[in-house]
This record gives C-alpha cells, sequence and structure tokens, in this order.
C-alpha cells in the first residue's frame, strides 16, 4: 500500500513540475509576442511619419526622387496583412537604413533644413527611433529567456512536445555595424 502512496505521491509532484514547465513555456512565449507587439507599434508610428516625412522632403529633391518611392514602397511593403515576423524585421533594416540615407541626403538642403516642419519631423523620427532601440532591446531580452526555456533541460522536453522553437533575435546587418566615415558625410 505504501508502495502505491508513493508512486502516486511522486506521479503528482512530477504532474506539477509539468504543469509549471508548460505554463513558464507559454509566458515566455506571450512575451516574446507582447515585445514584438512594442516594435510592431514604434513601427506604425514609424510608417504614419513616413508620408509627411517624403511630403516636406520632395519640394526639394527632385533628383533623389527615387530614394522617396523606394521609401514609400518599403512602407507599404511592411503594412501588408500577415507579413511573416522574419521578413518584416528584414524590411524594417532596410527602411531604417534608407531613412539614415534621407536624413543625410537633407542636410544638403539649407532651406530644408531650415523648415520648421522637417525639423518636427526629424525629432519626431528621431523619438520613433528610439523607441525602437529600446522595443528592439526588449524584444531581444524577452527571445533569449523564452530560447532558454525552449532549450535547458528538462523544459526542452515540454518545448518539443508543444513544438516551440527557437526565436531569432533581432540583430542589425553587418553594414550597419561598420564605423561611419564623418569625413565623407561633411564633404557631401
Amino acid at each position: 500500500m505504501t508502495g502505491i502512496i508513493l508512486v502516486a505521491v511522486f506521479g503528482i509532484i512530477v504532474l506539477i513540475i509539468g504543469i509549471v514547465m508548460v505554463n513558464n513555456l507559454i509566458m515566455r512565449r506571450n512575451q516574446v509576442e507582447n515585445a514584438f507587439a512594442g516594435i510592431d507599434a514604434q513601427l506604425k508610428k514609424r510608417f504614419d511619419l513616413i508620408p509627411n516625412l517624403v511630403a516636406a522632403v520632395r519640394e526639394y529633391m527632385t533628383h533623389e526622387r527615387g530614394v522617396l518611392e523606394d521609401i514609400t514602397a518599403l512602407r507599404t511593403k511592411v503594412e501588408e496583412p500577415g507579413l511573416p515576423l522574419e521578413e518584416k524585421l528584414e524590411l524594417d533594416h532596410k527602411l531604417s537604413g534608407m531613412l539614415r540615407g534621407l536624413m543625410v541626403q537633407v542636410e544638403n538642403y539649407p532651406q530644408l533644413k531650415a523648415s520648421a516642419n522637417m525639423e518636427q519631423l526629424q525629432r519626431s523620427l528621431n523619438e520613433v527611433e528610439e523607441q525602437l532601440a529600446a522595443g528592439r532591446r526588449a524584444y531581444n531580452a524577452a527571445v533569449t529567456a523564452y530560447n532558454n526555456s525552449v532549450e535547458m533541460f528538462p523544459s526542452n522536453i515540454a518545448a518539443a512536445i508543444l513544438g516551440y522553437q527557437r526565436r531569432t533575435l533581432f540583430s542589425i546587418p553587418e553594414a550597419e555595424r561598420e564605423n561611419v566615415d564623418v569625413g565623407a558625410l561633411f564633404k557631401g
């Protein structure tokens, strides 16, 4: 009789541990999704600023029209419903690079630089970019905790049963890791 009680107690303990592991995995997965939703909200804010930025710049930058059209096209593509997370992050990389290039080009237009609307747009865009950077850090922290849960024993067993897989950390492209040649920017 004592053997049955010990087996039952052991079974209950294993069940409780299993429930805790599954709940922990679900919580971490939801934290990753919440962190990405924060990034998504900031991307939406950025995308809402882009038409104003393009309109303000368009008058002055006739020969850079292709850049403006490319930015607008990327913005439209990123807002497509059902876009996979990985593709959305890749498009965000491209859009970030194009916006940085646009801001450098704006420096060549003193009338545009002095425009109150342009100054406000630049401040707004800088604020959104800072919030995006913070969101990306939060996302990476959530993904790291999730990935640890998916890979570490014994929760990796529950993760495999549930079909949970590693998530990709947000990282910047190799080209953006290089030092900026400030001298070249001033030679313009």
